[in-house]
């Protein structure tokens, strides 16, 4: 019996950016997006996010791809947050989304990041951050 386990750090916006998900839309989404994944067989470490952006520690099965999760994680979950009327204009996610591969030494540090968005962008800005990672791990923003 094969055992794979790869872990990703994944990263989306909402539509231009736009600040739809404030506490109370973020509190009710990102549970959901939790018991949805879990539904779909999607494994979610840890999700969490601040006005514009999500962040989830995902671990992916040697029969799932990336842009099938992703695809999945935000088209439900638009489609769920506009069923509800969580926001008042029409909610959308970007068309891109950032992941990148995690090591297992690399997992504690990228929980706690993930669980501190909000302490966190009380002193980076979104943009700020998008950079750095994007800097960091000499990437593009992938389409998805």
């Amino acid at each position: 019996m094969s055992y794979i386990r790869i872990w990703l750090h994944c990263v989306w916006t909402t539509k231009n950016r736009f600040p739809y998900l404030e506490d109370e839309v973020r509190y009710q989404v990102i549970p959901h997006i939790a018991e949805n994944a879990k539904a779909k067989s999607i494994y979610i470490d840890t999700i969490n996010g601040h006005y514009q952006h999500l962040h989830a520690l995902i671990s992916m099965s040697g029969t799932q791809n990336i842009s099938d999760i992703m695809h999945q994680i935000k088209g439900e979950s638009s489609f769920w947050i506009n069923k509800k009327h969580l926001t008042k204009l029409k909610f959308k996610w970007q068309d891109d989304f950032y992941c990148v591969s995690l090591g297992v030494p690399q997992l504690g540090d990228v929980r706690r990041y993930i669980q501190n968005q909000e302490g966190h962008h009380k002193i980076v800005s979104w943009e700020e951050e998008i950079d750095t990672l994007m800097k960091e791990n000499q990437i593009q923003i992938m389409k998805g």
